[in-house]
């Protein structure tokens, strides 16, 4: 079912119990129509507020409802360009096979600015259908300049190794070379990985500079440089970026270029990265992966930048999704997890094949963290968000860790209250959080905090327990949305913004004799609006 199907058949739900619970008073009944109605044109407007047209369009080319395809790309709250709408209308000829209509919007797409490479990398299910010795190919082709279309994307880092992921046009043999260590490691690429490729770089030095540059079937793509870890367990100062909710706003896009102007040593993008809402439907989720991944702003910043991510309910499934405890079922939840792994260049992905979902943890210097995946075995009848293998992974690597700072990571925050009278946030799962919150205080395991988005502002709460240390969350999750959501004023509230655009940024000095993390909400021009520093001495039992 649609978001939209879904929102209206519970409002039609409320719409009916009302009056029939009310008297035959008919001023009454008019009163309280005319209040659902608005609440039921409140939630479509609000269910639909952070997506756009075009991404709403390919939505409908992928089920074959193309009437709706013009309606929905006038859609200007927010518009993804001109040029983007070109490109839809390309995609939406392609699939009914009208060939020279798709070349007139390809070829306009391109004049009104898209990226040429947009044209070739597709998504490739419907660009192959177009002659290779069309117009439009040859326009595009002449244009491309570069082989590497996708990337490059470091990830994974340590104290001695870095991974560099990045998408070809075609199939292509990768070298990358290390510039100060005279490394060079080769990858293939070819359709079975959507023309993706991970190279390792490996014996580097702890708090390393190193630049490098890589070639695509002989020709010199990109160069750019990175920076090695804290050796892992040692002290030391270094900064961590995060935030969620990342729809496709073009005019926005310039987030990437003042997240990177921070320098941050990791960004971790903690859900809805893009939004797809669809999946069923690999078209879907591969342009919204592909036109993110070719924004000049996107490529810049991942070149440098070491990223991490985990997913929520617009990357995973659809709004508020709660799929159930089953691997296999739906049938989408395994080939929406491969997806997801061809176009992230994460440490591990949950327990692999036989246990697929995007949990992991790795280490900066000697601070922990814990990504958590809030979405893949999520249970309301179960009462659980995690599983039970993810939670005794959580459980088991909280009471293991030396780290001074542990820092969970959840998609959705844990906060009491959080998103009223919903049951998405920890709030669905009150049983599960406890027993969580329980175990940190029973196990006496010192320095956690937590981290978390969803709710499209970014916020600072302070969560008391009794006969424990007081649980801090920042959250954060309008990196580049158009939809914001109000402050709301729980007991804990420290600060919280939604003015504009933002995101989180984590500075940590553990050299200090009590380690300390500074959190800065800082907004799409990089100003900081709020920030509060945390000691490890703040974390700790009596």
């Amino acid at each position: 079912m649609t978001i939209l199907k879904r929102e209206a058949s519970m409002l039609s739900t409320r719409f009916h119990f009302a009056f029939n619970l009310l008297p035959s008073i008919d001023l009454l009944r008019l009163l309280v129509g005319i209040f659902m109605l608005c609440q039921f044109a409140w939630s479509l407007s609000t269910a639909f507020a952070q997506h756009d047209g075009a991404r709403d369009s390919v939505q409908q080319i992928a089920i074959g409802n193309y009437e709706k395809v013009d309606a929905l790309l006038e859609n200007k709250k927010p518009f993804a360009g001109e040029a983007e709408s070109a490109f839809v209308k390309m995609l939406e000829a392609v699939a009914q096979n009208q060939i020279d209509e798709a070349e007139r919007y390809g070829i306009q797409a391109i004049e009104l600015g898209l990226l040429p490479e947009r044209i070739l990398v597709g998504p490739r299910e419907l660009m192959d259908r177009l002659p290779d010795g069309s117009a439009l190919k040859r326009l595009a082709s002449k244009q491309v300049t570069s082989k590497l279309v996708h990337g490059p994307m470091v990830g994974s880092m340590t104290d001695g190794s870095a991974v560099i992921w990045l998408r070809t046009l075609g199939d292509a043999e990768v070298v990358i070379h290390c510039v100060e260590t005279g490394q060079k490691v080769t990858a293939t690429t070819n359709r079975d990985k959507d023309w993706t490729a991970i190279l390792t770089l490996s014996d580097l030095a702890p708090e390393t500079q190193y630049h490098y540059h890589i070639e695509v079937n002989g020709q010199k793509c990109v160069s750019s440089k990175f920076s090695t870890y804290h050796q892992e367990g040692n002290p030391g100062i270094f900064k961590v970026g995060f935030g969620g909710g990342a729809g496709y706003v073009p005019e926005w896009e310039r987030m990437w270029d003042t997240v990177l102007e921070r320098e941050p040593n990791a960004f971790l993008m903690m859900g809805d990265n893009v939004y797809i809402d669809q999946p069923e439907q690999s078209l879907t989720q591969r342009y919204c992966y592909y036109r993110r991944q070719s924004r000049p702003e996107w490529r810049r910043f991942t070149a440098k930048t070491s990223i991490y991510s985990i997913w929520d309910d617009h990357d995973f499934a659809t709004n508020d999704c709660v799929p159930g405890p089953e691997i296999d079922q739906p049938q989408w939840k395994r080939p929406v997890w491969e997806i997801f792994k061809q176009n992230w260049v994460n440490p591990a992905y949950g327990g692999g094949v036989e246990q697929p979902g995007c949990w992991y943890d790795f280490h900066v210097g000697d601070v922990h963290f814990i990504m958590l995946d809030g979405r893949y075995y999520r249970d309301l009848k179960g009462g659980s968000m995690l599983g039970p293998a993810q939670k005794k992974w959580l459980l088991g690597t909280l009471k293991e860790s030396t780290a001074a700072f542990k820092v969970i990571a959840s998609p959705v925050p844990f906060t009491v209250g959080i998103k009223k009278g919903s049951r998405d946030p920890w709030d669905g799962f009150p049983e599960e959080r406890a027993e969580i919150f329980d175990w940190i205080q029973n196990q006496r395991i010192e320095g956690v905090f937590l981290i978390a988005a969803d709710r499209h502002r970014t916020d600072l709460r302070r969560n008391p327990r009794p006969g424990a240390y007081d649980l801090y969350e920042f959250e954060s999750s309008r990196l580049t949305n158009h939809h914001t959501h109000p402050v709301v004023k729980t007991e804990g509230l420290v600060w919280g913004y939604n003015e504009t655009c933002s995101f989180g940024l984590m500075t940590f000095d553990t050299t200090k004799s009590d380690p300390q993390v500074t959190f800065e909400c800082i907004d799409i021009e990089g100003e900081t609006k709020y920030e509060y520093t945390l000691k490890l001495s703040q974390l700790q039992f009596d």
